[in-house]
């Protein structure tokens, strides 16, 4: 019972700040929206929240979505605007957008568009996200007002992408980007972990695999996932996953009209439907300040931080303004301050998130947006999981770095081996028995953010 009063009170203490925040974007911002026109005449749905104080020029602060810039109601606000708190309060201008055929937005959606290399804003046949990216840009600094000319963007996840996404080809006014949690490439992250596939996604290609006949403020996927509901047994989902049988049974009887899902089971290899998707593989000519964001624990994107920094740095060896922040997060866990950082029962710490927040997120686009003062960061911000503090290193990985721990045939590890050369060992892979055993029954869900690595 002490439990349970102990949640309502935490509960409460949540919406009340959530409602705190709301009431603050509502009195310090004015919101308005747009249907911008990108070069090949499709228009994207386009909110922007300006600061109500207009005696001063601020910098422009863009996400781009394929989760919806709800709420699209007139007079109704988000609860809160940017990546942090510290940023609402420090005053940007804050635009959000919805992305191709995605809903207010008009177009086709393409699950990770393949980049065109060298894109030309003069030819209306080459669109990518970087062309949508720089087409808004150049629409935000023609059209908005009280604009200091110097534009960032951020997002976790799918929106990592996208920023991502829009590193090569920028815009001259796209100064600082930080992609977080993104994907890199599409074959080793989120669907598929470094080429296999993920059947605990099976829930999410509905909201992937689908276009939208026009621009909708409602969801297209609910109904999708009715399939999935009527098998049954969806409070076990090892038991649902095994009942389903070869994965044929999802084409067949489950998804025979999700084009996303199609385009996985028809490319089960490394081909060209996925190289074309590889967004590291571009990463040239970055010429702004990058700070790529993830959690040592992300059940979804891992592969994709560790690669997107690592891209930019060989690929732009002339760009200073290349940095990395991991953390004891699991995916998105940065943009959360929940006091005590946990995972699973570790607690790594309190208040980690906030500290990221408030002393290097806020500082980093401060600096390059705003003019404030140099923050000194160092290229690689990591915390050690195993000490439980960060550390600082002026490169990724470091040049002194040691290897301590090696793996083993037959499981082991073993510290300081005495040779790198990986050891090879073989198991049996039963697809009647995947697993040995489970600490306990879940429902059919998402990839479990708590075990994961």
């Amino acid at each position: 019972m002490r439990n349970f009063f102990l949640f309502l009170i935490i509960g409460f203490f949540a919406f009340a700040e959530a409602s705190c925040q709301e009431n603050y974007v509502k009195e310090n911002y004015d919101k308005t929206t747009y249907q911008i026109p990108m070069r090949d005449g499709v228009k994207l749905y386009t909110v922007v929240y300006s600061p109500k104080d207009t005696s001063q020029d601020y910098p422009i602060m863009m996400q781009r979505t394929c989760y919806s810039v709800r709420p699209y109601e007139e007079g109704k606000y988000k609860r809160s605007l940017g990546p942090n708190p510290y940023m609402m309060k420090e005053g940007y201008v804050f635009v959000y957008q919805d992305v191709r055929g995605r809903w207010m937005s008009e177009g086709e959606f393409d699950n990770m568009r393949p980049h065109v290399p060298g894109n030309d804003p003069k030819n209306k046949n080459d669109i990518d996200e970087s062309s949508d990216t720089y087409d808004t840009i150049e629409w935000l600094l023609k059209n908005l007002k009280n604009h200091n000319g110097k534009v960032g963007q951020w997002g976790i996840s799918y929106p990592g992408f996208y920023t991502a996404a829009a590193l090569p080809e920028a815009h001259p006014a796209l100064v600082a980007s930080s992609p977080q949690a993104p994907i890199g490439d599409f074959f080793f992250d989120d669907f598929h972990h470094m080429g296999a596939t993920l059947q605990s996604y099976l829930m999410a290609y509905p909201v992937f695999g689908h276009q939208t006949e026009e621009p909708t403020t409602q969801s297209w996927y609910n109904d999708k996932w009715n399939k999935l509901r009527e098998r049954g047994g969806m409070n076990d989902s090892y038991t649902f996953n095994m009942n389903i049988g070869p994965l044929s049974t999802v084409t067949d009887s489950i998804y025979p009209d999700n084009f996303f899902w199609n385009d996985v089971a028809t490319h089960p290899n490394y081909d060209e439907f996925w190289q074309k998707r590889a967004i590291i593989n571009h990463l040239d000519n970055v010429d702004h300040a990058v700070m790529t964001v993830g959690g040592w624990f992300d059940a979804e994107d891992l592969y994709g931080p560790l690669n997107i920094y690592k891209n930019v740095e060989q690929r732009n060896p002339n760009n200073p303004n290349n940095m990395i922040v991991m953390g004891p997060w699991s995916h998105g866990d940065w943009s959360r301050e929940r006091g005590k950082q946990m995972v699973n029962h570790i607690h790594f710490g309190d208040s980690i998130s906030d500290f990221y927040q408030k002393n290097i997120e806020k500082p980093f686009f401060d600096y390059h947006l705003k003019g404030k003062s140099n923050p000194n960061l160092p290229e690689a911000y990591m915390f050690d999981t195993g000490k439980k503090e960060w550390k600082q290193f002026a490169q990724w990985p470091p040049r002194d770095g040691k290897i301590t721990l090696g793996f083993q045939e037959n499981g082991k590890l073993v510290i300081n081996p005495k040779s790198t050369s990986q050891a090879q060992f073989s198991y049996i892979s039963d697809p009647n028995k995947p697993v040995p055993f489970r600490s306990e029954i879940k429902p059919v869900t998402f990839t479990p953010s708590l075990y994961d690595r």
